[in-house]
């Protein structure tokens, strides 16, 4: 067996066989830094209310047809803060029963995991529909869980991503149907005026910013988004 594979045996020995993170070296807790890091991207989209929310609001841009307006990173960032508003309790519930004991030494890292996946858990759970549960239940073949927290990650995750698409797809549906009526309207009025030659995408964007500002649109997405997770 080569030098190389032999350190990276030793390197994930040692970290299973440590009961707390402080007890390992700090280039390989740095190292523990960086891996948890690059996999935090993934986490947000997969263990939250992101996916849901930047779909939605995707969807908006689409309806009004500014082409980049708001523009991506925009769009991201009021994604991500709405996120860390809705997970709120749950970020407080892990920081409480998991967090702050596994830096006071009070648990072990391996027990800190457990308590913080377990409250990501509950979340998923609860915004998750049953049939999508029972369908990744039904693929993965095995026995049904005789409670709802003893669904395991690897079924309740796709489930809860699942759930998430569909809410998102039924959320921009009805935030197209206006923005498609003036749309019809306005090709109407063309068409009737002999207009035919006239993008009525045209002429309809000013009308659909303007109904979008008169009804003050961020603030009744941003609502709906709340609620939706209520």
């Amino acid at each position: 067996m080569d030098p190389q594979t032999n350190a990276y045996l030793d390197l994930a020995a040692r970290v299973t066989q440590s009961e707390n993170l402080g007890e390992l070296a700090t280039p390989i807790q740095v190292a523990l830094f960086m891996g948890g890091f690059a996999f935090l991207t993934t986490a947000l989209v997969s263990l939250t209310a992101f996916t849901r929310i930047v779909i939605v609001f995707s969807f908006v841009r689409r309806a009004l047809t500014t082409q980049e307006i708001p523009p991506t990173p925009v769009v991201l960032g009021m994604s991500l803060f709405l996120t860390m508003f809705i997970m709120g309790p749950t970020i407080d519930a892990v920081a409480e029963k998991a967090i702050t004991p596994y830096v006071d030494g009070e648990v072990t890292g391996v027990e800190a995991i457990a308590l913080a996946t377990s409250e990501l858990k509950s979340f998923m759970l609860y915004q998750t529909r049953k049939d999508d549960i029972a369908l990744f239940v039904e693929l993965s073949r095995e026995e049904p869980p005789y409670a709802p927290e003893d669904t395991k990650l690897r079924v309740l995750v796709p489930a809860f991503m699942m759930s998430e698409l569909k809410t998102a797809f039924i959320m921009g549906f009805c935030i197209y149907i206006p923005f498609m009526l003036i749309d019809l309207v306005v090709s109407t009025i063309l068409m009737s005026l002999g207009m035919m030659m006239m993008p009525p995408m045209m002429l309809s964007l000013p009308f659909k910013v303007l109904l979008f500002v008169l009804v003050d649109g961020w603030r009744l997405v941003a609502q709906a988004l709340s609620s939706s997770f209520g």
